[in-house]
């Protein structure tokens, strides 16, 4: 047996350079780049094997390990989860940096590979610099903490021990069902370590992303409850782009008229200007949308794993002859919702559907109902967005996404996390292609956006990215900006400043707890934080770590303003300090309920009342069975 004579950090370089994925004939590198920041847990390990690999496997320095987790996300999720990152940490609070960002993947289903370095295996000195001791257990380091929201976890103790591990990590990268954050704790005196591996192990091996076919009963059931149906909806889920179902999906809706609406995962699987489109559903969906789904005699979820945003708190469906049609690939969440699983890919799924349904068409009277009700919804969307010239107006957040839903092309990609910007985008963005619409929320993190855009423009280079945060937001982790100075790319910072935390000031509002702490302003006499605005210049923070910034004052500037950063080559940010909404430009409430509970008793005015009004909408909810 031929064999080659490498460290630990040095074969799995190697190997990881050497691995691909292949779906519908199309091949690519699985690992197309780790991030790092290195530390005496990794910087002779991993540091040194990528110096070794002489740029086999590209390099990218981040500024903060959970950044760098988001930034690989952003890129796998634009790369169809056909393509990863690996992050490299070293021990101690490197590696308890990566946790946020591995729940997010696994919590989204996006595949990231995470390489924190771990303390001693041999234990030469006890404890070591960083080390979390346990009395009770030797054998329990930091990475521990990345068991739970890991789909796969492997502590490295010996070098033989990393290509059965190594291999596990590819699989679970690769499995459409299975996909999430993969761990694997490498000890730093292991990571330098020789061994003689086996030149088998570096030969170049291609993961074939399967598309698994639905089992032929449950797609005969499953045309013939779309075939029952009269008012059936689909509702389609982030599982559609992972599959890259969108013509799938289109030309079932085009052949059946069946509406389709969409999770914030999944919006984009239709454009906005389809018929069939019906915005975004649940909580922060459209009217469309949710009276659709509250008489809805079938629901077709196709690639959703049906949070509570989804169902608004299992209110939304209210038909009591309701029944659920799952198609994933994933079975746990193809049974939700006792629903009739159609446990597949989605595009292979949907294929199936439509060419049992020849055709099948939903009732014109049908059609035309939601077809009039999206009209009346794009008026709703046309008021919020509009805004006026006058030099004396601050737009409001709305006008903003009306300002920049007027500039972008099907080409533009629009990111965001966390605050009120995500019910505003799935209520009003029009989505133009399938990539448009990034919004995470599967963990709703703030700090996402800067970072992830980094990974979303490694993966589509040349396309214009735009990174929409509020002041919350930015101030969580805006440290990557100075990774897009380093590697020129030209990211779009879209800062909106309201001074706190507007999104959970306006839910304090409403289950009584009147906006305490939400807020960023000085403290007043009587001790709360209700004095003047902060002092804090968000904007110059920007242009401090390299960006150029654009400060437009009103909707007229914003025009101009939001233009030349889609013109530019280098990072622009445009810091926008919004106006108050009012009656004809602000977007549209809620649709509907979404369940946080509230002070069951109280002696503020405030809470007793939101919480009658909680009871009222928590009595209708009903588990579906």
């Amino acid at each position: 047996m031929t064999t080659r004579r490498l460290t630990v950090a040095q074969a799995l370089i190697t190997f990881l350079s050497r691995q691909y994925t292949e779906r519908d004939g199309r091949r690519q590198r699985l690992i197309d780049a780790t991030w790092g920041i290195f530390g005496h847990g990794n910087v002779a390990g991993i540091g040194q094997a990528l110096v070794e690999s002489g740029g086999e496997m590209r390099y990218l320095q981040g500024r903060n390990e959970q950044a760098m987790v988001h930034a690989a996300v952003g890129y796998a999720r634009q790369s169809n989860r056909l393509s990863a990152h690996a992050v490299t940490s070293s021990i101690g609070p490197g590696a308890t940096n990566l946790v946020t960002g591995a729940a997010l993947a696994t919590i989204n289903r996006l595949p990231v590979l995470l390489l924190p370095g771990d303390t001693f295996a041999t234990r030469p000195a006890d404890p070591v610099l960083q080390q979390l001791e346990v009395p009770s257990a030797g054998d329990v380091s930091v990475n521990d903490a990345l068991r739970p929201v890991s789909k796969y976890f492997d502590r490295v103790t010996r070098p033989e021990a990393l290509i059965p591990a190594a291999l596990a990590a590819m699989r679970v990268l690769t499995d459409p069902a299975e996909t999430g954050a993969v761990t694997l704790a490498l000890p730093q005196d292991v990571q330098a370590e020789a061994y003689d591996w086996p030149e088998e192990f570096f030969a170049e091996r291609v993961w074939r992303v399967r598309r698994q076919a639905p089992d032929p009963d449950e797609l005969t059931e499953a045309v013939r409850l779309v075939r029952e149906a009269r008012r059936p909806l689909i509702v389609a889920g982030g599982g559609v782009h992972h599959s890259a179902a969108e013509e799938a999906l289109a030309a079932l809706a085009d052949a059946t008229g069946i509406p389709v609406a969409s999770t914030q995962a999944g919006k984009g699987s239709l454009r906005y200007d389809h018929p069939c489109d019906v915005g975004g559903i649940g909580h922060t969906g459209t009217a469309t949308a949710d009276e659709l789904a509250r008489t809805a005699d079938l629901v077709i979820g196709v690639g959703t794993r049906w949070s509570d945003f989804s169902t608004a708190s299992a209110t939304l469906f209210s038909n009591p002859a309701v029944r659920f049609l799952n198609l994933n690939v994933t079975g746990f969440d193809a049974h939700k919702l006792a629903a009739r699983p159609l446990v597949a890919d989605a595009r292979t799924a949907l294929e199936g559907i439509a060419a049992g349904l020849d055709g099948h068409r939903v009732e014109p009277a049908y059609a035309a109902e939601y077809g009039e009700d999206k009209e009346r919804w794009e008026y709703r969307v046309d008021a919020a967005f509009t805004g006026d010239d006058d030099d004396l107006v601050r737009p409001t957040q709305a006008q903003v996404l009306g300002v920049l839903d007027a500039l972008v092309t099907d080409e533009d990609i629009v990111i965001n996390a966390a605050g009120s910007l995500p019910g505003d985008l799935h209520k009003l963005w029009r989505a133009r292609s399938r990539h448009q619409y990034h919004v995470e929320y599967g963990y709703s993190c703030m700090g996402y956006e800067i970072p992830a855009a980094i990974g979303v423009m490694l993966a589509a280079p040349g396309q214009p990215v735009w990174a929409l945060v509020g002041d919350g937001t930015y101030l969580m982790n805006p440290t990557e900006i100075v990774t897009a100075v380093q590697e020129r790319l030209p990211l779009k910072v879209v800062i909106l400043q309201n001074h706190g935390y507007a999104s959970i000031g306006g839910l304090s509002e409403s289950v009584g707890a009147e906006r305490f702490g939400t807020a960023y302003r000085f403290r007043a006499a009587d001790g709360t934080y209700t004095g003047a605005p902060l002092p804090v210049d968000l904007a110059a923070n920007a242009a401090s770590l390299g960006m150029r910034v654009i400060r437009p004052k009103t909707i007229r500037d914003l025009h101009e303003a939001l233009a030349e950063a889609r013109a530019a080559d280098t990072p622009t940010c445009v810091y926008v300090e919004t106006g108050t909404a009012d009656t004809v430009s602000g977007v549209p409430p809620a649709q509907a309920w979404w369940d946080v509970p509230v002070a069951e008793t109280a002696t503020r005015a405030s809470a007793v009342t939101a919480r009658e009004e909680y009871d009222r909408h928590a009595a209708a909810r009903r588990r579906h069975l």
